[in-house]
């Protein structure tokens, strides 16, 4: 059978005009402002009252090769839940260039469960990501100006910490030396680049309540260290007013539409394994006034963007999900019984109960650990066999948690009704989110009870920079804030062949760094890059226009 490509469906969408979407949120036209026909920018006085709906996460089994559909379930559990008459919001991220040009080739979800517009979601949207990078860049600016200037602060320009960023995956910017040229082009110092989806700026963006708790954590981000080894804030440097200014619009949540005309606010856009991997605070927030249900997301599977939208966000934020949902697939699950990519369409029932513990892992994490109630969605692609299906359902039946077919790729919201019921089922259970760590405890002992209690392991062993770096952070009073792992998302440990559910591995720690304005300390693992590459043969080179103007190539 001949399927239509996401950009297909996406382009033969009859969308509806974004102040029609608006009004189902009860909005008024002074509520919003249009960007076009069918993008808006909601002002965050309108949503004022309060947090009123049920919330509901949307996560995954660690993500494999075969793509497991966690933005496509979001999607049409969303769709699914407006089809049953409840009056339904989600709240998603915003996609990173790097990727979308890279890997991806697009993330506004797929099939019949999308986000549209779809080209303009992708590509640039409404200009946030590019404010994120301009302040994080305004700010590495003025460092470098401070210093050339006569450096009043004492800067020591062989511990500045903070990196400059874009936009993209670009390999060749992960280290770089600046202020080459002469004396007139400032100091010769080591610098780098981060992609923006991972940098502090764009944390802040996602964790900050209103602009002036933007500013107040601009203010507060630690920049490097002078020479007898204080820190060095950006307020010091006088910065966090102009780089707020950048935000007057960025900070307002945008609001959109999937195919199915349910209203969707996508804001910020963290990566989840070397950031925190969920959408706005005050996206979420907007969402939970003017819905009576929010359908929202964290990056990769549920031992990091889970855990950290519940032990990051949810304290930041003083909200909790009333349900989950653990998306997994036939395929994913085979991967992680050790099939390999390119046999994972032929069935293989022996292989698919052998990778069922990375799945149950999670489910355990959701309900056991966070204590909060979960529903499993398998995302089903056309090659799985109703006996691999029945496979995972009665697994997941005998481990005490019910799995539902999700068909919402193949079918939109009409694919997710089952699911929408048994969401709001479950938004019925009384439950209170339980923390992973106590804020008063020790860095090592935050590592520890995440690596223990989350990934399955014995503990976390700090390299001598990482001991040296925590010390460092004792002084700054920086060890009682919450950790933000930056781990492989490809396994429970920090080596990514480590599929499955290991057992008895370590976590290396190689790095410790405060990210103060953001509110949390990062704890680098492995071989974790803040700048990805791109792939051998990359998205972009599929990616294409006509002279009509119609886009190609976002899968």
């Amino acid at each position: 059978m001949q399927y239509k490509s996401d950009i297909e469906i996406a382009q033969s969408a009859n969308m509806l005009p974004i102040g029609e979407i608006a009004a189902k949120l009860g909005l008024k036209e002074s509520d919003y402002e249009c960007y076009g026909k069918y993008k808006a920018k909601i002002n965050p006085e309108a949503a004022a009252g309060g947090t009123k709906s049920k919330l509901i996460l949307v996560t995954a089994i660690s993500p494999t090769p075969a793509g497991e559909g966690k933005t496509t379930t979001s999607v049409g559990l969303s769709d699914g839940l407006s089809r049953i008459g409840k009056k339904t919001v989600a709240a998603l991220r915003e996609p990173s260039l790097g990727p979308v040009f890279g890997v991806k080739g697009g993330a506004a979800g797929g099939g019949y469960a999308q986000v549209v517009p779809m080209e303009d979601l992708n590509l640039h949207f409404t200009g946030d990501l590019h404010a994120v990078t301009t302040a994080n860049n305004l700010l590495s600016a003025m460092i470098d100006n401070h210093i050339h200037q006569g450096n009043e602060l004492g800067i020591d320009p062989k511990r500045i910490t903070w990196r400059r960023c874009l936009d993209m995956n670009d390999r060749a910017l992960r280290s770089i030396l600046c202020g080459l040229g002469g004396t007139a082009n400032g100091a010769i110092r080591d610098d780098g680049f981060d992609i923006t989806a991972a940098s502090e700026v764009m944390a802040i963006l996602c964790l900050a309540s209103d602009i002036k708790d933007l500013k107040d954590r601009f203010g507060r981000i630690v920049i490097g260290y002078t020479y007898d080894k204080k820190p060095v804030t950006a307020s010091q440097l006088k910065a966090e007013g102009a780089m707020a200014c950048l935000f007057r619009e960025a900070i307002k949540p945008n609001l959109v539409q999937t195919l199915e005309g349910t209203p969707v606010l996508i804001h910020g856009g963290p990566f989840a394994n070397i950031a925190h991997g969920c959408n706005s605070v005050v996206a979420t927030k907007t969402a939970m006034a003017l819905g009576d249900y929010v359908v929202t997301e964290a990056g990769f599977g549920a031992d990091l963007g889970a855990e950290k939208f519940l032990d990051i966000k949810c304290r930041a934020a003083g909200i909790e999900p009333d349900a989950v949902v653990i998306v997994a697939t036939v395929r994913g699950l085979k991967h992680h019984g050790g099939v390999k990519k390119q046999d994972l369409t032929t069935p293989d029932i022996e292989a698919l109960k052998a990778g069922m513990p990375n799945l149950m892992r999670h489910v355990r994490n959701i309900t056991e650990v966070f204590c909060k109630p979960a529903v499993v969605a398998i995302n089903r692609f056309p090659t799985d066999s109703d006996e691999e299906v029945e496979c995972v359902k009665q697994a997941c039946l005998e481990h005490g948690v019910e799995a539902v077919l999700n068909d919402s790729w193949k079918l939109g919201g009409e694919g997710a009704v089952e699911l929408a019921h048994k969401v709001v089922e479950l938004c019925e259970k009384p439950s209170k989110l339980q923390f992973t760590y106590e804020l008063e405890d020790s860095i090592q002992a935050k590592l520890d009870k995440i690596v223990q209690k989350v990934y399955g392991g014995e503990k976390a062993v700090l390299t001598a920079d990482a001991k040296s770096q925590l010390k460092r952070l004792r002084e700054m009073g920086a060890d009682k804030l919450p950790i933000c792992v930056a781990k492989t998302q490809y396994s429970f440990s920090d080596d990514q062949t480590k599929l499955g559910a290991p057992e008895g591995f370590k976590v290396t720690v190689r790095n410790l760094k405060v990210s103060a304005g953001a509110g949390f300390v990062v704890a680098l693992t492995g071989d974790i890059m803040t700048m990805p590459g791109l792939p051998k043969i990359p998205s972009a080179e599929l990616i294409d226009i006509d002279d009509k103007g119609t886009i190609s190539g976002l899968f």
